[in-house]
């Protein structure tokens, strides 16, 4: 509740100065300046709220499983992290098999298994610097499927570990960096509901592994 309280203590406060500001600002660029700043923390607000209400749902609701085609649905969600506003500045590539056999097609939710990859990509662009590499690859290890998404990022140091699935939590190196701490979170109870597992290997100065593994049922 404490992380809970900061969390929103911070744009809530950001809100109110700004809006104090709005009615004395001498200009329209000042007016303007503003309510950008005030428009920010109101997303920021609106994304946290979102997220907060999906872990939720994941604790709740059924899974809508159905066949997922695993090499479509990495395809598509790598698509997406291509058009990402800093992905021309990186290096993104995708592997996945073709021979002699595709990825198998496995039981799971289609929309969460989309929403668990796509937070392990947002989160690589977000940490690896202009000119680094982000890979996505996949393979079929027979009773699962394994998905990795690896990163040339400044890593995450030894201590920070076992905190990064943690509810809100951010580690030093995420200071200045956009979200909301629940992307990890979210990923890792989406892989859970799966009865799948998921890995992170990380050398602080060289990057960072996610390693996803998910049952084929086979």
């Amino acid at each position: 509740m404490q992380r809970l309280d900061h969390e929103l203590k911070n744009p809530l406060t950001a809100i109110l100065a700004g809006l104090a500001n709005l009615s004395v600002a001498e200009t329209p660029t000042d007016r303007d300046e503003t309510l950008a700043s005030v428009q920010t923390q109101v997303g920021r607000l609106r994304r946290l709220v979102a997220e907060l209400r999906k872990l939720s749902d994941l604790e709740t609701r059924p899974l809508e499983r159905g066949p997922v085609d695993m090499t479509e649905l990495l395809e598509d969600t790598f698509s997406l992290a291509e058009d990402h506003a800093g992905a021309s500045e990186r290096t993104l590539t995708l592997s996945i098999p073709r021979a002699p056999w595709p990825l198998p097609v496995i039981q799971g939710d289609h929309d969460l298994l989309v929403l668990a990859i796509h937070n392990l990509l947002d989160n690589a662009l977000k940490f690896t610097g202009p000119g680094g590499t982000i890979e996505m690859r996949a393979f079929d290890a027979g009773s699962h499927v394994v998905v990795e998404v690896a990163d040339t990022g400044p890593g995450i140091p030894v201590d920070e570990i076992e905190h990064v699935w943690e509810e809100l939590y951010r580690g030093a190196g995420a200071r200045g960096i956009p979200g909301s701490g629940l992307g990890l979170a979210l990923v890792r109870a989406i892989v859970a509901r799966h009865e799948g597992e998921i890995i992170l290997r990380s050398r602080p100065g060289e990057g960072t592994v996610f390693t996803l593994r998910l049952p084929t049922g086979n």
